[in-house]
C-alpha cells in the first residue's frame, strides 16, 4: 500500500486546476494536492512533490521552463504534461515528463495515466527504500545522495564536502553528523576524512587510493584499526550498508 502521494497542479486556467483536483480525488487514493496558478508560484515552493501536473502553455515561464527549473532540485518527481497542443508533447519529454494529458481531459485518460504514475512512485520509493542515502543541505541546494555512490567525505572549515565520481557538494553539517547517518561501509581514517571502503583501490599507512584516482590522508594512529576494519568489510564480501 502506497502512503500518502503529493501532488501539485500548475495551470493558469483555473477551471482546469480544480478539473485535475477533482479527477485526483476520484482515483480514491491517499493524496494531497496543491494548486499553483504560475510556474513561478510551484517553484517558489522548491520542495518535492511525488506527482505534478504542469500546463504546458502559460503566461510568464512556460510548463517545459518550468520543469527544467524543478529538475535542477528534484529528479524525482512523476512530471505529467497537460497542453491543447499535441506538437509540445515531443520537447517535454527532453526534461524527464512521463506522460501527458491533451486538453479537454478525458476521465478515462486520467484515470490510465494517473495508475501509471502511481505505480511508477510506488517503485521509486521502493528502490530508495532498498538503496540508503544521505541528504545534505547547502547555502545555495539541497541533494539527497545515494550512499554508495560517495567516494569520500572531506571537511573543510565549517563544512564538509562531499566527492563523488562526477560531483563535489559543500554541505553545512559537520564530518562528525555525517559519519553518524552513514553506514558501517564508511571510516573516519582522519580528523578530517571520511572513506567509503567500497571505492577503497590501495592503501599504505599513510594514505589510501581511492577507484577515481583521488587519494585521502589515514592517520598514522589509525592504521591498525583501519585495516581490522577494512578486512572486516572484505571478509562480509564487501556489503555495503549503503
Amino acid at each position: 500500500m502506497i502512503d500518502l502521494i503529493e501532488i501539485a497542479v500548475c495551470d493558469d486556467e483555473k477551471v482546469i486546476r480544480e478539473q485535475i483536483a477533482d479527477l485526483v480525488e476520484q482515483q480514491g487514493a491517499d493524496c494531497r494536492t496543491e494548486l499553483f496558478a504560475t510556474g513561478d508560484e510551484l517553484l517558489a515552493v522548491k520542495r518535492h512533490y511525488d506527482m505534478i501536473f504542469l500546463d504546458i502553455q502559460m503566461e510568464g515561464r512556460n510548463g517545459i521552463e518550468t520543469a527544467r527549473a524543478i529538475r535542477k532540485y528534484d529528479e524525482q518527481a512523476v512530471i505529467v504534461f497537460v497542453t491543447a497542443v499535441k506538437e509540445y508533447v515531443f520537447e517535454a519529454f527532453d526534461v524527464g515528463a512521463f506522460h501527458y494529458l491533451l486538453k479537454p481531459i478525458g476521465e478515462e485518460k486520467f484515470t490510465e495515466v494517473f495508475a501509471a504514475a502511481k505505480r511508477g512512485i510506488e517503485k521509486s520509493r521502493k528502490g530508495r527504500e532498498e538503496t540508503p542515502t544521505l541528504f545534505l543541505k547547502g547555502r545555495k541546494r539541497s541533494v539527497t545522495l545515494k550512499q554508495k555512490d560517495i567516494l569520500y567525505i572531506e571537511s573543510r572549515s565549517n563544512k564538509a564536502v562531499i566527492h563523488t565520481a562526477r560531483d563535489e557538494i559543500e554541505a553545512w553539517q559537520s564530518i562528525q553528523k555525517l559519519e553518524g547517518e552513514l553506514g558501517s561501509s564508511f571510516y573516519r581514517c582522519h580528523r578530517g576524512y571520511l572513506v567509503n571502503m567500497a571505492h577503497i583501490s590501495e592503501y599504505s599507512s599513510d594514505m589510501i587510493d581511492m577507484d577515481d584516482g583521488g587519494r585521502v590522508y589515514l592517520a598514522k594512529e589509525k592504521y591498525p584499526d583501519f585495516v581490522r576494519a577494512y578486512l572486516r568489510y572484505l571478509d562480509n564480501g564487501g556489503a555495503e550498508d549503503a
